[in-house]
């Protein structure tokens, strides 16, 4: 009797333990919100880990402590070689994340949706698990041929994407006026992501087709270490124009989704699709130009413009939108100056992201533009050193920028109210801007001061930038902490997220009657 109860009550723990991997699987791995946990969750590791053997870390003695505590191989002569393998393993999980955002909010057929998500996260976590061991754990070439693998299944997913984001599809016309569309109906937001998308693929056949020639014509080197050499190869320009594009479409990218999650609509929503489709394209065929033409400077520059543009008229909207709601919300009719100024910085969750967009103007488009108007004057006059800090602060700090809209976005998502909401927002904006701001003045430091007074002015930058990074790395540290914890909750949030629809419904309000009846019974199925 006793046996028998002991058996019945075991085989109760063990299908409840069974379902809560099961649940916690689904959560993991074909939820919305926990894809992008899991892809938040990843890169804040890689950072936390691989930050240790930065610079500062060396001098603290921590870096040696870290490469003997997990047994790396870091030959100096490989170096350029594992950055770029590290770089490429957070470019991949931060272009996952992003496609995650875009198949939750752009309608497309249950399937399709299944599929993409599917296909990327088994090709970012292959690449990112393979890459690093390649890169600095001793080198396989099993793992190498592992770490191509999983880039070729996230390519393979992209193709999925720009498929499934085909905009001339009678399902997903518009009805709505007030969006964006063509005398037939054609979505142009969904043209912009679908440009975007098939621009991403070209640029990413220009990394791996010069990947091809390693060793045979080409080989390893960082992109800054050229700025100097007169005569580049094909192979090299190609490599250049690749990381350039690559990041300008990531920027794109989160443009496209933080405009649908404000629901941008309207008479400047009209205006900023067709511009940033053309700036997309424009911008994609100037970089990819740099191969054979001394010109593709020009087409930047006009395609730079035009993107934007858009992006300008995205802030504008959104800053009217969030004024207009919080005013609203306070039952404010005729609302003064003051009160819609107030109301501006009422959700730092919902103003940061726009505000990033223009803090980037001052750290990263102004400082490019310069540096492109004034190079001859100044910065090839510089010691190549100058100039090389220079050009790599503005493509990290533009990917930052990148990084807390994201986390901004998932934070939204994730349902965080109240002061916690404030706290967390305005923690980011300001750490990040402090840390920015910092590394603009760091990197142009010689327009103002000579290298032997440039001690206090170092030394305050550098403070800057770890003050301002280290409280972001705390405060995600911390949501990741949380998170964790709710996990080892039955009835927690992730088990109210795993339950959410995969796709946002309410976007679907835009389309004809006969796509929101097709969408409908896609969910259905």
């Amino acid at each position: 009797m006793t046996a028998d109860v002991l058996t019945k009550s075991q085989l109760i723990s063990g299908n409840i333990i069974m379902k809560k991997i099961k649940d916690l699987f689904h959560f993991f791995f074909q939820s919305t919100k926990g894809l992008i946990l899991l892809g938040i969750t990843s890169i804040s590791v890689i950072t936390a880990v691989w930050g240790m053997l930065s610079g500062p870390m060396v001098e603290w003695g921590v870096r040696d402590f870290v490469v003997d505590l997990l047994g790396m191989d870091l030959q100096s002569v490989e170096r350029s070689g594992r950055i770029i393998m590290l770089y490429h393993v957070i470019a991949m999980i931060v272009t996952a994340i992003e496609v995650y955002m875009i198949t939750s909010i752009v309608p497309m057929r249950r399937h399709q949706r299944a599929n993409i998500n599917n296909t990327i996260t088994v090709g970012w976590i292959t690449t990112t698990i393979f890459g690093l061991a390649f890169g600095y754990f001793g080198h396989n070439y099993f793992y190498h041929g592992l770490f191509l693998v999983g880039q070729s299944l996230i390519f393979f997913a992209g193709l999925l994407l720009t498929a499934a984001l085909y905009p001339w599809r009678k399902h997903f016309l518009v009805e709505d006026k007030e969006y964006a569309h063509t005398k037939s109906g054609y979505d142009l937001e969904r043209m912009a992501f679908f440009i975007m998308a098939v621009s991403m693929l070209i640029s990413a056949g220009f990394g791996a087709v010069t990947g091809s020639f390693w060793s045979n014509g080409h080989e390893t080197f960082l992109a800054e270490d050229l700025i100097r050499v007169p005569d580049k190869t094909a192979l090299q320009k190609a490599v250049i124009g690749h990381l350039h594009i690559m990041l300008t479409l990531i920027a794109v990218a989160i443009t496209l989704i933080v405009g649908r999650w404000m629901d941008f609509k309207g008479k400047l929503h009209k205006i900023a699709m067709p511009t940033m489709m053309f700036g997309t394209a424009v911008i994609s065929g100037g970089v990819w130009s740099v191969v054979w033409t001394h010109m593709a400077h020009t087409f930047i520059y006009v395609g730079s413009v035009f993107v934007m543009f858009a992006a300008l008229l995205l802030v504008i909207y959104s800053w009217g939108k969030l004024i207009k709601d919080r005013t609203a919300e306070l039952g404010l009719e005729n609302p003064t100056f003051g009160q819609k100024f107030i109301a501006l910085f009422h959700d730092p969750i919902k103003f940061g992201p726009f505000w990033q967009m223009v803090f980037m103007n001052f750290t990263v488009s102004g400082v490019g533009i310069f540096m492109a108007i004034k190079l001859e004057q100044i910065f090839r006059v510089w010691p190549a050193r100058e100039e090389r800090i220079t050009l790599t602060g503005h493509w990290h700090i533009l990917s930052a920028i990148i990084a807390t809209i994201i986390l901004m976005y998932y934070i939204d998502i994730a349902g965080i109210k109240g002061k916690m909401r404030k706290w967390l927002g305005w923690t980011i904006i300001i750490g990040s801007d402090i840390a920015f701001g910092a590394a603009t003045i760091f990197s142009m430091k010689r327009l103002f001061v000579t290298e032997y007074y440039q001690t206090p002015v170092v030394n305050w930058t550098m403070l800057a930038m770890d003050f301002g990074l280290g409280i972001i790395l705390v405060l995600v540290g911390g949501i990741l902490i949380w998170r964790l914890k709710d996990l080892f909750s039955s009835d927690g949030l992730w088990s109210k997220e795993s339950a959410s629809p995969e796709l946002d419904l309410e976007r679907t309000s835009v389309l004809t009657q006969a796509g929101r009846d097709a969408i409908k019974k896609e969910m259905e199925i």
